[in-house]
């Protein structure tokens, strides 16, 4: 039985012929049948087919009538023409009318059901692919990245530019800014768009065996290569090929980079044959690239091939007014992933979290927003939710940790960081304060369990007003 019943509709003028089909058939598939092209054009209009069989020689208009009149259904069927007068010239005039295939007569049922559930999977496939596309295409649009400050509204701007262009593309940014993002907005902004987007993370793969992961091997090429295997380089032709972490590639390897970049060739492991491949570069580093050039460590030519478009994120301390909108934007889609309802921040912890620096970025921020999903599951986020580390720098951390009290004596500059047990000292301090002594209110307060306040208490016992 076919995975889902699917609509055939049988157009033949022999009734013998459209019987001997729908009895074949009609077990696995939803059959409707027509005696010519006209009774078809009606059924076509009145229903919605996903295969067409139809007989090329029939009494009145022809099968090819009936592929004209398909190929115009804005649900477009899968359309397979069979004859008897099965030639060259039949078969390219069908298939140029939008004819999926053709079959001879007399019909070979199992070699046709075979070809009508190809066609049915191809189109599903098909079908799949625009939809991923279309799904790419909403993700990577530049109206899908979260933030408005200035520095990100720049760096969208020379994406833009960029993106349709065929230049090789170096992005700079501290770990976490989202460098594969933006060489995926690149990709899904170009030209390339429908071809493959292949990323490889250099430092993740040994050095022994980039070369061979980029460039691919022959059958032989060393010991264990039991198999021809083709390089990341011919995956992504007629694509993006997105280099993570350029700057942990060694020597060997950066020369056959530069000998790609100067022939658009590539040569695999064990074979002197050129291999031209259509793909554009796009590379990403968080090393200052320039100080590995006047270390010996990367090479000058090639680093001023690469760089012919820099890119540099900013780093989220640098986008402290997309904090609030990347924060509620990650908690609400782990929420919608986890079906939990979402937290609330209170605007004591939003201050907190907007005025941290965030040295892992984004990704650090994402990591921060799942967490309090599954571990909040709803509720309020108050900053005595908040780990010490969040509340530790600067005087938003004096604020938020001692009811607003000064840190350091005025003039004095920005007050040190605290340490996390300061941090957690003050929280308890401010917690009895508020609950009025009540332990039991002072540990709801903090989210910790009675147990841990006494145990903080017994490690602070100055701050302990109830006896």
């Amino acid at each position: 039985m076919a995975d889902m019943l699917h609509s055939l509709l049988i157009v033949d003028d022999e009734k013998h012929t459209r019987d001997g089909l729908m009895a074949a058939f009609e077990d696995d598939y939803e059959v409707s049948v027509a005696r010519d092209a006209e009774e078809a054009f009606r059924l076509l209009d009145a229903d919605e087919f996903t295969v067409v069989l139809t007989d090329l020689r029939m009494a009145g208009q022809s099968g090819l009538k009936v592929i004209d009149k398909a190929v115009k259904m804005a649900y477009h069927p899968i359309i397979i023409m069979m004859t008897a007068y099965g030639n060259v010239e039949t078969a390219v005039e069908a298939m140029k009318r939008g004819a999926y295939d053709f079959v001879t007569k007399p019909l070979n049922l199992e070699k046709l059901e075979i070809l009508i559930k190809r066609a049915i999977k191809t189109r599903k496939m098909e079908a799949e692919n625009v939809e991923l596309h279309q799904r790419l295409d909403r993700k990577f649009s530049f109206q899908g990245i979260i933030g408005n400050s200035a520095p990100l509204q720049q760096v969208l701007e020379e994406v833009k530019q960029v993106a349709p262009s065929k230049a090789t593309v170096m992005i700079y940014g501290e770990t976490g800014t989202g460098k594969e993002l933006v060489a995926q907005m690149i990709h899904q902004n170009s030209p390339r768009s429908r071809g493959a987007f292949v990323p490889v993370h250099c430092a993740a793969i040994p050095a022994n065996l980039l070369e061979s992961e980029l460039f691919g091997h022959e059958k032989g090429a060393f010991t264990g290569a039991n198999e021809r295997r083709i390089g990341r380089f011919e995956a992504a032709d007629g694509g993006t090929l997105f280099l993570d972490e350029i700057g942990e590639i060694d020597a060997p390897t950066q020369v056959k980079l530069l000998r790609f970049l100067e022939t658009r060739t590539v040569e695999r492991l064990g074979s002197m044959k050129a291999i031209p491949v259509d793909v554009r570069l796009v590379c990403a580093t968080n090393r200052d690239l320039r100080t590995e050039v006047e270390a010996g460590r990367f090479r000058e030519d090639l680093y001023f091939r690469l760089s012919v478009v820099p890119l540099t994120l900013p780093p989220l301390r640098f986008r402290r007014d997309d904090i609030p909108m990347l924060l509620d934007h990650f908690i609400q889609q782990f929420a919608a992933e986890n079906e939990m309802p979402p937290p609330k921040l209170a605007p004591s912890a939003l201050k907190a979290l907007q005025q941290f620096n965030w040295p892992g970025n984004i990704r650090e921020l994402r990591n921060f927003c799942e967490n309090a999903v599954v571990m909040k599951r709803g509720g309020e986020i108050t900053e005595y939710d908040l780990d010490p580390r969040f509340l530790g720098s600067g005087e938003a951390a004096a604020r938020a940790t001692d009811g607003g009290a000064t840190l350091a004596p005025k003039g004095s500059g920005n007050p040190p960081p605290l340490s996390k047990a300061e941090s957690e000292k003050r929280l308890l301090r401010r917690a009895l304060q508020e609950s009025g002594g009540n332990r039991t209110k002072a540990a709801e307060l903090m989210g910790i369990s009675r147990r841990t306040l006494h145990r903080k208490l017994a490690r602070w016992p100055e701050l302990d007003t109830s006896s």
